[in-house]
């Protein structure tokens, strides 16, 4: 066989697997995939018919031990993985064999029924995933706008899973776009409509390419009123966190800072300094008091904003977030306490 003929001999072994959630790795693929083929007979028990994977950030390539064997697994299509993520199985676009004949997808193939707003057709099921994020400003930054959104997501109760339920965001002037990870989720983040952030208030909707139904669905100001009162509650959380019963304009940050980082004038000045400018992204921050090392609440940095509201944002931003392997935990702080600095 010349390179011409080894070269389509592995283009048409190939299959494309789109759709692949963050932290797949090639081994868990191919251990997936050759498990799935064995499950459903497409191949002898003892087989391995998936040779090799490369995976990419959010798609991946299989090889197939021969041409009729890939035909065979183009029937995994919409198989439920990681989270229940539905894989996209398909020929690579470099393919230019023979047609395909009809073949079953993977519910056909198992009669289990497709879960409910999912798709098989790549494109509408992305569209389903995606937002519109309007009235951003140039200082908002993709990557501040997804730690953003998805830790309110997440604090809120409205992610349905761990992590960061936004994969990418894509800004351009002042609007940008969301993906999420499943369109359930992109449902649930219709509710962050009015969420202020930096000093403006963003939009959160559909995109205008979405053709579905119409949703139903809350803005922020509705989703955070029942969050504070108890009525939405953290996934698998008996009570409301202990800040529900009020606000504040007052944040405590805890776990940012050890003793020995208060210890140096000049890294304590440094300290206020990138303290003042990250926090300052979460609206109008009228002060930051950090207590010296020796005095009450020493460790603890103290945030206070021109409204609740941005209080509220800061605590949705900070809280979670790693600082030198410590997670920092974010709380309102009695206002009267602050301007007594009283800070026990």
């Amino acid at each position: 066989m010349d390179l011409y003929q080894q070269s389509q001999d592995k283009i048409n072994r190939e299959l494309f697997v789109g759709n692949t959630p963050p932290g797949t790795s090639e081994l868990l693929l191919m251990h997936f995939f050759n498990a799935a083929l064995r499950r459903v007979r497409l191949c002898a028990p003892n087989d391995t018919p998936v040779l090799n994977s490369r995976v990419n950030s959010k798609f991946a390539f299989v090889e197939l031990a021969s041409a009729e064997m890939a035909n065979r697994a183009l029937q995994l299509n919409g198989i439920p993985f990681l989270g229940g993520t539905l894989l996209k199985v398909s020929r690579p676009s470099k393919y230019m064999g023979p047609p395909d004949p009809p073949h079953k997808s993977w519910q056909e193939l198992t009669g289990q029924n497709l879960p409910d707003g999912a798709f098989l057709d790549a494109e509408q099921e992305k569209i389903r995933r995606e937002l519109f994020i309007g009235n951003t400003t140039p200082e908002m930054t993709e990557s501040m706008l997804r730690d953003f959104l998805g830790n309110a997501l997440q604090q809120v109760g409205l992610a349905m899973g761990p992590g960061n339920p936004i994969n990418t965001c894509r800004v351009s002037g002042k609007f940008a776009f969301i993906e999420l990870r499943t369109a359930a989720e992109a449902a649930q983040a219709l509710n962050l409509n009015n969420i202020p952030f930096l000093g403006t208030a963003l939009r959160v909707g559909r995109p205008s390419k979405y053709t579905g139904p119409p949703d139903v669905h809350g803005n922020w100001e509705d989703i955070l009123a029942k969050y504070m009162s108890g009525e939405l509650l953290l996934p698998n959380a008996p009570q409301p966190p202990p800040q529900a019963a009020y606000t504040s304009r007052v944040v405590q940050l805890k776990n940012m800072l050890s003793p020995q980082d208060l210890e140096d004038p000049e890294e304590y000045e440094d300290i206020m300094q990138d303290t003042r400018e990250e926090c300052s992204k979460f609206g109008n921050l009228l002060q930051v008091m950090i207590p010296r090392k020796g005095e009450v609440g020493a460790t603890q940095i103290f945030l206070e904003y021109g409204s609740a509201d941005e209080a509220n944002a800061a605590i949705l931003g900070l809280r979670g977030r790693t600082f030198d392997g410590r997670s920092v935990e974010a709380t309102f702080f009695d206002e009267a306490k602050f301007a007594a600095r009283d800070f026990s």
